[in-house]
């Protein structure tokens, strides 16, 4: 009898998620042309991590426009500046909590993608040099398809119950945006979810296509700096020196040892020297070399290892190149930088499957694994999971492109660099429809 009620309810559930999806067409056809041309405004002008501040005025307006009780400058980072965190909220009667996430910020890349709306603007680092600023991460669709999201959930506000938690997110890319929100009461200010759900676009799949995983989803990642310190001295007298350049080399070299040798091939993980400066003239050997690396994990055991050998190899370098005690090498761990793996709860992945195979159809929902990219979103979740989180992934490809890719042409550019280019209508199309199509039926 309990499979025959399972069997009904699964049965019913599919059928009101299928419904809900063809409810929505129209209203996300209407919609679409605006939200296009707020897509490709946000991607011509991108703004960095802390720095959202045209993007959070337009999520904001757009969801006051739609309705909801705005509350803007959310979020509060450790140095005690605001961040440009949105948070909409729609109360439509007795029922549900549920927080839905999009992400705002921008990477610093100068884009090369060749479209009439690419990004021209650029800016200054921290170091004084020059550089572009790009959605190379596909955040402007995340945001477009959250302000989509808000105008359809306010427009059928009939077919749910409950309360609507829309966040548009700040400060992503550098891994502590998140982490501001929480750290300025934000489920105190706000209350807690039952449930909270985001997705992320994905070159690997079609635009229409979607895909689910449940349990570890994204990798944690641990940023790690590690500062290489030797003697100085002329470049034609070697002699008197402790060379951190030749240091680095071999550190670089041994770190590859810490997963190929160390760490268990069941458990994944990956160690990057993503970035090493050292020395201002070439016949001059420096005192230091700075190192900044990314660790990604999905078990704490693995993290700890990476970081115990990481540590380790830099002491262990150090000591065969006869460098003193009062300098040996510098190893931090960057905790601002640093974040756990992120889970799909098994259960909400569930009911967020059967939902999309109602808006989109079953041949366009898919499974895929575990990546090793790491995402701030599971951090809404609270410590031990006490909130169950889902993020489903939405295709961005062109169809005609990804199928001659994988026929061995020309690979589709991927995120985090120059060329990365989303199909800003069939993808909003789909992001859309299937997020309020999920949002909706959490909402019953």
């Amino acid at each position: 009898m309990k499979k025959l009620a399972c069997a009904l309810t699964v049965s019913y559930l599919s059928v009101s998620a299928a419904l809900a999806a063809n409810y929505l067409d129209q209203p996300v056809e209407d919609n679409l042309p605006s939200l296009v041309g707020i897509y490709k405004q946000i991607h011509q002008f991108p703004e960095l991590s802390h720095q959202e501040v045209k993007t959070s005025a337009i999520v904001a307006g757009e969801m006051r426009k739609a309705g909801f009780k705005v509350t803007e400058r959310v979020g509060k980072f450790p140095d005690g500046s605001q961040a440009y965190g949105v948070v909409g909220i729609l109360e439509n009667g007795p029922g549900p909590r549920l927080l839905i996430r999009g992400d705002m910020d921008a990477l610093p890349i100068i884009e090369e993608t060749g479209v009439p709306y690419a990004s021209q603007v650029r800016t200054k680092n921290a170091a004084g040099q020059e550089i572009g600023v790009m959605h190379a991460c596909g955040h402007d669709i995340h945001t477009t398809t959250l302000i989509g999201t808000a105008r359809l959930m306010a427009a059928t506000k009939k077919q749910w119950k409950g309360t609507l938690i829309l966040v548009g997110q700040p400060a992503e890319e550098t891994a502590d945006g998140a982490k501001a929100l929480m750290a300025d009461n934000f489920y105190e200010r706000f209350g807690k979810p039952d449930f909270a759900i985001a997705l992320h676009d994905t070159p690997g799949r079609a635009a229409g296509q979607v895909a689910v995983t449940s349990g570890p989803t994204t990798a944690g990642v641990t940023s790690i700096d590690v500062v290489m310190r030797g003697i100085g001295a002329h470049g034609a007298e070697p002699q008197n020196a402790k060379d951190p350049v030749v240091m680095a080399g071999e550190f670089i070299v041994q770190l590859q040892t810490i997963v190929s040798r160390e760490q268990d091939p069941r458990d994944p993980a990956v160690v990057t020297v993503g970035s090493i400066h050292g020395g201002a003239k070439r016949n001059v050997i420096p005192y230091e070399v700075k190192m900044e690396l990314t660790t990604r994990s999905f078990s704490d055991k693995a993290n700890q290892i990476i970081i115990d050998g990481v540590k380790r190899i830099a002491r262990g370098v150090a000591i065969s190149a006869g460098v003193p005690e009062d300098r040996m090498p510098i190893v931090t761990v960057v905790e601002k930088e640093t974040l756990p793996s992120m889970h799909n709860n098994p259960a909400l992945n569930a009911r967020v499957k059967t939902a999309l195979t109602g808006a989109l159809g079953a041949a366009n929902v898919f499974e895929d694994d575990a990546v090793m990219n790491s995402e701030d979103f599971g951090l809404f979740g609270l410590p031990g999971r006490q909130i169950p989180t889902v993020m489903f992934g939405l295709g961005i490809a062109d169809p005609a492109e990804l199928a001659a890719a994988r026929a061995g042409g020309k690979p589709i550019p991927g995120a985090h660099t120059s060329h990365f280019k989303p199909i800003p209508e069939p993808s909003l199309r789909a992001g859309v429809k299937a997020m309020t199509s999920v949002a909706t039926a959490l909402l019953q």
